[in-house]
């Protein structure tokens, strides 16, 4: 084995990191601003808007994270 290889590589900030971090993130913000669907109209099927607007970002969050993977492992893969 040689020296190099043992090395880490040091962190590199890339457009698809950036792309798979606001993936990430945007379901965390999107929760957090409460008073954004703090509120029972519209309805949906019955549903008040805050429950089934938590809901669709569940749905919403999983498509994200698995859009984050894909993009995330085919780089790891180029820069090997």
């Amino acid at each position: 084995m040689s020296n190099e290889s043992a090395r880490p590589r040091p962190p590199v900030v890339t457009p698809t990191r950036i792309v798979c971090a606001v993936l990430l993130a945007a379901p965390f913000v999107a929760l957090l601003w409460v008073s954004s669907y703090a509120r029972t109209t519209p309805e949906f099927l019955g549903i008040p808007f805050f429950y089934w607007y938590q809901l669709a970002w569940v749905v919403v969050s999983a498509v994200f994270t698995g859009i984050a993977y894909v993009l995330f492992k085919r780089e790891e893969a180029r820069r090997r």
